[in-house]
């Protein structure tokens, strides 16, 4: 065993301690599982001033933002969750086949047991604590890993969760390749990760060695198709408030615009004037507006627009993390910034000579985690429907189906697999075990050798 590993046995220790502690059965009640979502949400309401703070700190999200889409989400989540927890818990009841009578059939939610949750910088609270609270509705002890490119967020989590929840039941765990490369080999019974395409392969190569089953909420290139038939002022109204919320930096952002090429000069107007109304004229300097998390990630973005027709923007400050509100029209299809998941504030707008060339533009990339569509023709709306996949479609909105609990959140092909919030999420950290139990007042021999042709003909009747 080298040094490196030596100093990491810590972690198996802890998960081995936590497993044993699922196997004790403490946390399969229902009124522990009350109790633990209630202190998640005292932890919320007493200790907001510090999530706003640590939200300020690596990401200089607004107050406004910051309690809307971390810590207000969060709370919502576990409004729901206790609202609706006891009838999720409950057998369902599904109809038994003739042949099976007398009898009564179910499936019954159990825990899975100990499971991972990996989280991701952009959202750093909310993406550790939303799956969080799927993975206690259920029933099951967690081990939690914040990302360490939010550093003030993650050290505010491990400082508060172990003194609002049970510390045999749950563990966050801080660092960085290391840490996350150990937890990896640990046994889990599920593992949840939010993040980039490359590291989920890397999660479901460690998951693959235990059959570990996977949630992995990706992200790709959501594209936004705007029709000639809408309101165009509050279509970028809209675009302008999902784009640049988070400086961009939010996983169902609209990554890139989609409008007939006659329509493109009076969208981009009215968009300029919208980013204007919203931010001002000294955006640099405007708090609602974030920052990029790093140096890395504000060259990246700042290389996609080099040689690119930049109408709107592409102003930057290294020292300050800052990018602002950038629109850049018709980029190549084959450039990085069409290529790559943008993650940041830069806007391609893609002219077509007729929408419908929207189809097969979005066919011929990876299926999105979202779509949007702004129309008011329901014909069109259902062709875009029909003829497109992605995670989660939103028509003349942007992003608003995660306010509904209700809607289940997640994505398809390499935008992710797995879905959860609200009973998906209860679902996802469950097995739903299938349950038949059978009277012993009746035992016909229709089953029982010696097998005739009698019998047969029943059976065949019967199945």
């Amino acid at each position: 065993m080298n040094t490196l590993t030596e100093d990491l046995h810590y972690i198996s220790e802890r998960v081995n301690h936590l497993r044993a502690h699922f196997n004790s059965a403490q946390t399969r009640s229902y009124e522990w599982r009350v109790t633990q979502l209630s202190q998640l949400k005292k932890m919320l309401v007493e200790q907001e001033q510090s999530f706003l703070q640590a939200l300020a700190s690596d990401l200089a999200k607004s107050e406004y933002e910051a309690w809307t889409t971390e810590i207000g989400f969060t709370i919502s989540d576990i409004d729901h969750t206790l609202k609706h927890l006891e009838k999720w818990m409950k057998p369902r009841k599904v109809s038994t086949p003739l042949i099976a009578h007398p009898a009564k059939s179910y499936q019954l939610p159990e825990p899975l047991g100990t499971v991972l949750i990996i989280g991701a910088w952009n959202y750093p609270i909310q993406l550790v604590l939303a799956p969080l609270v799927a993975a206690i509705s259920a029933g099951n002890c967690a081990v939690m890993k914040p990302s360490e490119l939010a550093p003030a967020c993650s050290e505010l989590l491990a400082k508060l969760l172990p003194k609002y929840l049970c510390n045999d039941s749950f563990w966050v765990l801080e660092g960085a390749v290391a840490e996350t490369t150990e937890v990896l080999k640990q046994k889990f019974d599920h593992i949840m990760y939010t993040g980039g395409e490359g590291v989920a392969k890397i999660v479901m190569r460690a998951a693959a060695e235990h059959l570990t089953p996977v949630t992995l909420e990706l992200g790709g290139k959501s594209p936004c198709i705007i029709d000639n038939d809408c309101n165009l002022d509050m279509t970028a109204a809209r675009i302008v408030w999902n784009k640049w919320m988070n400086a961009g930096q939010t996983c169902v952002a609209p990554d890139y615009v989609i409008i007939e090429e006659s329509q493109s000069q009076a969208f981009i107007d009215i968009l300029k004037s919208k980013i204007t109304q919203f931010y001002g004229n000294d955006i640099k300097h405007n708090q609602d507006y974030g920052r990029i998390i790093n140096t890395r990630h504000l060259t990246r973005l700042v290389s996609y627009l080099a040689g690119q027709n930049i109408v709107i923007g592409g102003e930057h400050d290294t020292q300050k993390k800052y990018l602002e509100p950038t629109v850049v029209l018709d980029p190549d299809l084959d450039s990085q910034l069409m290529l790559d998941e943008i993650f940041g504030p830069i806007l391609p707008i893609i002219t077509v000579e007729k929408i419908a060339d929207a189809i097969s533009l979005i066919n011929h990339r990876a299926k999105p985690l979202a779509l949007y569509v702004y129309t008011k023709n329901t014909e069109f709306e259902n062709y875009v429907l029909n003829f497109t996949s992605s995670g989660n479609v939103c028509i003349n909105d942007g992003m608003m189906f995660m306010a509904n609990p209700n809607l289940p959140f997640g994505g398809v092909g390499s935008s992710g697999m797995g879905q959860y919030h609200g009973q998906a999420g209860f679902d996802t950290f469950s097995h739903l075990k299938t349950v038949m139990k059978r009277s012993t007042l009746l035992d016909p021999a229709l089953r029982y050798p010696p097998f005739t042709e009698i019998k047969l003909t029943l059976l065949k009747k019967l199945l």
